[in-house]
């Protein structure tokens, strides 16, 4: 009887599962593994769409990577702070940081702090733009298009879902990026002369769901109502991404938690535990190495493989903790997880040129 009624109860919850999923209310929507980028979820999740304000993590991932102080102070311009939208309250002549700019795109989603920071790291929007296109291409986009920093609609203009979840995984493993993804709020300090002031995250995810850490929301009408978010729990990341959803908080809820449900957090042992690798010139022939389980996140169900990938010989003198090759690990031919070979100490000893030729010859012929 038990059995039958806990086989009811699981059928029950599938077809609720099913239904809820069906009744997603974007027009695109996707969930992926945040550690691996598996996707977990799909619906038209490579349709081209208008993204609005999420473009600002891309704007936010090329300032930091192109900033080498966050708290250099820079002077507004008017071309800097006239454009239409939400604004972080930026007026010509206001000094500012890039991390109170980083901010106030995060946090109030300030067109004028997206502007800004177009000018100031790229010279002017369309030099930006070009870097925000540079870094998708990085990134191995292929639907993905900017032309404006802040996400103001504007023909060509576009990602997809599931492209747009690839840039927010990218952005989260900076972590200047991820503390301001995930503030609720922050005190500022700007102006002419700079005033604290504070502003709230527009992001009500992180005030209604325990695990959330980010990342952005973003509304035009051209787009609707459109949102990333990324949740942490338990050593799993996911992250969702609806666009032009009507009912993104409540959709969000349920993706989140679907992804957190569809993974698991695993430890393995690599197939090849213990190698030896020739050592040429050294005081040892040879350098033993122990590769160590590796911890990662996988969807459920899949089989894991790994492979192997050092040099087939080193020459001494081997430095201490250096890399001299890694570990790959594969769900359904897909690099999900990469681990460093360390090496230990090998010391030179002194041969002579034509002993060192020697002994290269000699491991030649023994790959022959």
């Amino acid at each position: 009887m038990k059995r039958i009624l806990c086989a009811f109860i699981s059928l029950v919850i599938l077809i609720l599962s099913s239904y809820c999923v069906k009744g997603i209310s974007a027009n695109a929507a996707v969930v992926v593994n945040g550690d691996s980028g598996d996707v977990l979820y799909s619906h038209n999740g490579d349709v081209r769409l208008p993204m609005a304000s999420t473009t600002k993590i891309m704007t936010a991932l090329v300032l930091l990577e192109n900033c080498k102080n966050l708290d250099e102070e820079i002077v507004t311009t008017k071309e800097m702070v006239t454009v239409e939208g939400s604004s972080m309250g930026l007026l010509p002549g206001d000094r500012v940081s890039y991390r109170a700019l980083l901010y106030g795109m995060m946090l109030a989603s300030g067109n004028d702090a997206a502007n800004t920071v177009a000018i100031a790291v790229g010279g002017s929007v369309a030099g930006f733009v070009e870097l925000m296109n540079k870094k998708a291409q990085d990134l191995g986009l292929k639907n993905t298009h900017f032309v404006t920093p802040s996400g103001l609609d504007a023909e060509g203009h576009y990602t997809t879902a599931y492209e747009l979840a690839l840039i927010a995984r990218a952005a989260l493993k900076n972590s200047d990026f991820a503390e301001a993804a995930a503030a609720k709020s922050a005190t500022l300090c700007y102006g002419n002369p700079p005033y604290k002031r504070s502003v709230s995250n527009h992001n009500r995810l992180l005030r209604m769901y325990d695990d959330v850490i980010g990342v952005k929301t973003g509304f035009t009408k051209k787009s609707g109502r459109c949102l990333v978010s990324a949740a942490r729990r338990d050593g799993k990341l996911v992250i969702a991404v609806t666009l032009n959803d009507g009912n993104d908080w409540a959709d969000h809820r349920f993706l989140l938690d679907t992804g957190l449900g569809a993974i698991e957090v695993c430890e393995y042992e690599p197939e090849c535990k213990s190698v030896s690798i020739p050592v040429i010139g050294g005081e040892k022939e040879y350098l033993n190495i122990q590769t160590s389980p590796a911890k990662f996140s996988k969807q459920k169900g899949q089989s894991v493989t790994s492979v192997f990938c050092a040099p087939r010989f080193l020459y001494a003198p081997v430095e201490d903790n250096t890399i001299i090759g890694n570990v790959e690990y594969y769900t359904l031919d897909r690099l999900v997880y990469k681990s460093n070979i360390i090496s230990t100490v090998v010391k030179g000893k002194k041969v002579n040129k034509w002993h060192l030729i020697a002994e290269l010859f000699k491991l030649m012929l023994s790959y022959v």
